[in-house]
């Protein structure tokens, strides 16, 4: 039996996150499949280490479980150090800092905009309707905020292969995810293709073999428990 559990939907980005860097390191885990939406009804056992109602939770022979999904990624990456993608926070302090340099910029520039775009434009749509009575905001601020990262990227990417340089990191990694879906919805989509670099990039994460498996993953239909 796998010592590392992830309790989520595999529908969550956070989820999601966690998995692909789980495969890339080529770490067995069981996925305990949770229905994000269900909060304070989830199973007992579940909001001992939910007790927010939080979508993700990790836990491994540690005593204490996780739930933030970088913060996980980081602990798979140092603890399982030794299989898998080797590379994924570099191999010395400077790289590490580079690679976390882009980290930041992911959850701090990226991801605001990103979520709000996919949740309004992509996940709300296809929730119950007792979810879905909600004003949808206006989008324009986190269109222009997203527009602005990318092309802090595309000019960061015209001389790198990846974010940190020429090594696929958990800084592009981490925006598997939102990015996934903001590329099926089209307007969002078109504002990665005015990017060549960023455009290119994107093509090239979201062939990986771990990020497959995710999406294979995501499929299955969430739970009724």
């Amino acid at each position: 039996m796998a010592s590392v559990k992830v309790f989520g939907s595999p529908a969550s980005t956070e989820v999601q996150r966690v998995l692909a860097c789980l495969f890339e390191k080529q770490v067995e885990f069981q996925l305990v499949k949770m229905d994000s939406f269900r909060g304070q009804k989830r199973m007992p056992e579940c909001l001992k280490m939910q007790p927010g109602g939080e979508a993700l939770t990790y836990q491994d022979q540690e005593k204490d479980a996780l739930v933030e999904s970088r913060a996980i990624c980081r602990h798979v990456v140092d603890k399982f150090k030794k299989q898998g993608n080797r590379e994924l926070l570099g191999e010395g302090s400077l790289e590490r800092a580079l690679i976390e340099q882009w980290l930041e910029t992911e959850a701090q520039k990226f991801d605001p905009p990103s979520s709000e775009l996919v949740f309004y434009l992509s996940i709300a749509p296809t929730l119950p309707d007792y979810l879905n009575r909600i004003e949808t905001p206006s989008l324009d601020e986190s269109k222009k905020k997203l527009e602005k990262v990318l092309k802090v990227y595309d000019q960061r990417l015209a001389d790198n292969t990846f974010l940190a340089g020429n090594k696929f990191t958990l800084a592009d990694l981490s925006h598997l995810p939102n990015a996934e879906l903001l590329m099926q919805i089209k307007e969002t989509q078109e504002i990665f293709s005015k990017h060549a670099n960023v455009k290119r990039w994107w093509g090239q994460i979201s062939k990986r073999e771990s990020w497959q498996k995710v999406l294979e993953i995501a499929k299955q239909a969430p739970p009724m428990a």
